[in-house]
């Protein structure tokens, strides 16, 4: 074995993504003790994906106190990469665990994300990924918008802030205002899902409960995000209430579409075109990826699928924690093989507590057997 790249998601709860690299490093080197071993731990947008291109890439944490989502004050941070590629979480400035009182997505703000983006664009960015997920807001992206310099005016015609909660009473939005250093900055959004911006599967009905809204306010948030679209549409010529991905994030994926001009992209494609996979995977004798459990949503945009699409010939080896329904579907994929770490029938409390210790040996195991299927030394 010569050359092995490592491309994992992290097992959520109990591994991040370069802690599986390290257990599935230390496997192959058991074996194959000589083996050059790639590591680039990849996030699928939410929570640590920020972490993930740092420690696959390096560059610098960028600190800074930032609006959180209920409206205190909170340090946050961005990622700068060495080519100048700022990675903005949307979870660092506007995450669920970040609202320390009751859950109300109509009362919590994306104020902070826009902060984080405007500073970024102020400190050496040439580009931005804007990473959705784990969002407790609903505010189609508003907030964050107006902290970039977008007005939003109200029906007598003073500008304001719109929550989740007062998208309604938006009355014109001026795009004109926003931050030059801003508007000219390229960014593109990590979505991995494609939900529209209203109705029964749209960021409200889908999202909205986790944030804590009941069935009125589902209804109540669901026509303010209609109501956003038609202004978008009007006086700033976007469609966006049938754009996939729309829904994503309480309607962020809407807001960063309309206000921003970003594109909207699944989140493992703007991954490995960022950490350059097609260049490192070349000439490889091996690529593991995994994740926490393969299953039919591993499909959907996911990490193993999007690995496999773009291993360029060479095989795929996925190494999960659990395996799940639909999990043979990866093979037409181009998955070579999967393999489980789950050595011992535990329940998920106690097996994530031995999770690193199986995952090393499992890769071990495997290393053992294509050592003697005559796999290159």
């Amino acid at each position: 074995m010569k050359k092995v790249v490592l491309v994992p998601d992290s097992f959520k709860g109990t591994m991040s993504s370069a802690q599986v690299c390290d257990a599935m490093a230390e496997g192959i080197h058991a074996v194959f003790p000589a083996a050059e071993v790639i590591s680039l731990p990849v996030a699928d947008g939410g929570e640590g994906s920020a972490e993930a291109f740092l420690t696959a890439l390096g560059g610098a944490r960028v600190s800074l106190r930032v609006t959180g989502p209920e409206g205190a004050a909170l340090e946050s941070f961005y990622a700068l990469l060495p080519d100048g590629t700022a990675v903005v979480e949307m979870a660092a400035a506007a995450g669920l665990p970040q609202v320390l009182g009751q859950k109300d997505p109509e009362r919590t703000t994306t104020f902070g994300v826009g902060e984080l983006l405007r500073h970024a664009a102020h400190h050496g960015a040439k580009r931005a990924v804007m990473c959705l997920g784990g969002s407790a807001t609903n505010d189609g992206g508003c907030g964050a918008a107006a902290a970039c310099g977008v007005r939003f005016l109200d029906r007598a015609g003073n500008p304001f802030v719109p929550v989740g909660g007062t998208l309604g009473d938006i009355s014109a939005v001026d795009i004109a205002s926003m931050d030059p250093a801003v508007r000219d900055l390229p960014i593109v959004t990590m979505c991995d899902i494609d939900n529209p911006l209203c109705g029964a599967a749209g960021a409200a009905a889908v999202f909205g409960p986790q944030k804590g809204a009941d069935a009125a306010m589902v209804r109540r948030l669901d026509g303010g995000l209609a109501h956003l679209a038609s202004i978008v549409r009007r006086d700033l010529g976007t469609e966006v209430e049938t754009l996939p991905g729309a829904g994503a994030a309480g309607g962020m994926g809407a807001g960063m579409a309309a206000f921003f001009r970003s594109t909207l992209r699944p989140g493992i494609e703007t991954v490995l075109d960022t950490v350059r996979f097609a260049e490192v995977a070349s000439g490889a004798d091996l690529i593991l990826t995994g994740e926490g459990k393969l299953d039919g949503q591993s499909l959907r945009g996911k990490v193993i699928s999007g690995v496999a699409r773009r291993a360029g010939g060479v095989p795929v080896v996925a190494v999960v924690g659990d395996v799940g329904e639909g999990a043979e579907a990866v093979y037409d994929l181009g998955v070579t093989a999967v393999f489980s770490i789950n050595r011992v029938a535990l329940p998920y409390e106690l097996s994530r507590l031995r999770a690193r210790r199986d995952l090393c040996s499992t890769v071990e195991d495997m290393m053992r057997f294509l050592k003697i299927g005559g796999f290159p030394r």
